[in-house]
């Protein structure tokens, strides 16, 4: 602890803030990669202070905190509650970001029916702005897979093409062969042409990155949070985090929000396959990272039961959707 206190007091004064107003510091939990900090002030005002790990990760994971400060200054474009960045420091080694906090608690099962159905239109029409974001390019921010593509398919084949070679190195198990998974996911790449406006794509929008806000009385979207994942691409791509494990199709709230809002959710057939390519990504993310992780049996387990047969349904529609 008494590191930490250092090392937050360090990042205060590198921020302009004055380290003698840290009052308390705690472990925030719920993060799977970086380590994540409350810092308490003396006024009372809470900041959330990120490290980024030592320890090795799968390729697009470097310099995911330059990624976040991204998300969050384009959230604030957007007027979409996020964190507002304060500070990001140190080297491509460690890096650190020093963030707002938004008010709220990570989505649970305690709301009700009807305050479930308001939010996630509400959430919808959030999105929908963030979508309006564009960047001027397409990938990952951070430039961890090099400079950003002129074309999304460029973009989404080197993303793609960089988990399977992560899943090779670090001999990560899969339910089909990562040669097999390649040859599927490249019979669908003309599907990819078709989006030509590189808008801004959260990517990790499940329930725990989405803060319920309770102190006005009607629970209210607090703010999205841990943007570490984002990048410019297809607007379609957040939907599966959204419905992670499910199907967007049967959120008719978030879908309703987020048409009103300006947004276009069209299930045509390349909609539909771009969509499976990207259920892909993200599953075959989850699978292999588990390794780089030492993951414990508990979550492995629930990876090879729950995500993985995910992962073949959605390579089994690409199949199907190619097909006809």
């Amino acid at each position: 602890m008494a590191d930490s206190w250092e090392r937050a007091r360090r990042v205060l004064e590198s921020a302009g803030v004055p380290p003698d107003r840290l009052a308390h510091l705690r472990p925030l939990g719920g993060g799977t990669y970086n380590t994540v900090e409350e810092l308490r002030l003396t006024d009372g005002d809470r900041l959330v202070l990120k490290v980024a790990p030592t320890v090795p990760g799968l390729r697009y994971e470097r310099e995911l905190l330059l990624s976040e400060g991204e998300f969050c200054r384009a959230a604030a474009r957007a007027r979409v509650p996020a964190p507002r960045v304060l500070a990001v420091g140190g080297d491509a080694a460690v890096r650190h970001l020093l963030m707002t906090s938004c008010p709220g608690d990570p989505w649970d099962d305690s709301l009700t029916p009807v305050e479930q159905g308001s939010l996630r239109a509400e959430l919808g029409r959030q999105v929908a702005r963030l979508h309006r974001v564009t960047g001027p390019g397409f990938g990952y921010p951070s430039g961890a897979l090099g400079p950003l593509a002129p074309d999304w398919r460029s973009a989404f084949t080197a993303m793609f093409d960089a988990v399977l070679d992560d899943a090779r190195r670090y001999r990560s198990w899969l339910p089909r062969p990562a040669d097999e998974v390649a040859r599927t996911a490249r019979a669908a790449g003309e599907a990819l042409a078709e989006v030509t406006v590189p808008s801004l794509v959260h990517f990790d929008l499940w329930r725990g990155n989405i803060l319920v806000d309770r102190s006005a009385g009607v629970p209210r979207i607090g703010g999205l949070v841990d943007g570490e994942r984002m990048f410019w691409g297809d607007p379609l791509a957040d939907f599966v985090s959204l419905a992670l494990l499910g199907d967007i199709e049967d959120d008719e709230p978030f879908l309703a929000g987020y048409r009103e809002a300006g947004g276009r959710a069209d299930f045509d057939t390349p909609a539909r396959l771009r969509l499976a390519l990207y259920r892909a990504y993200l599953y075959l993310i989850m699978i292999t990272e588990t390794v780089p992780r030492a993951a414990e049996g508990g979550h492995e387990r629930w990876v090879r039961e729950e995500v993985a047969p995910e992962l073949v349904r959605a390579l089994a529609e690409i199949t199907d959707l190619t097909r006809t």
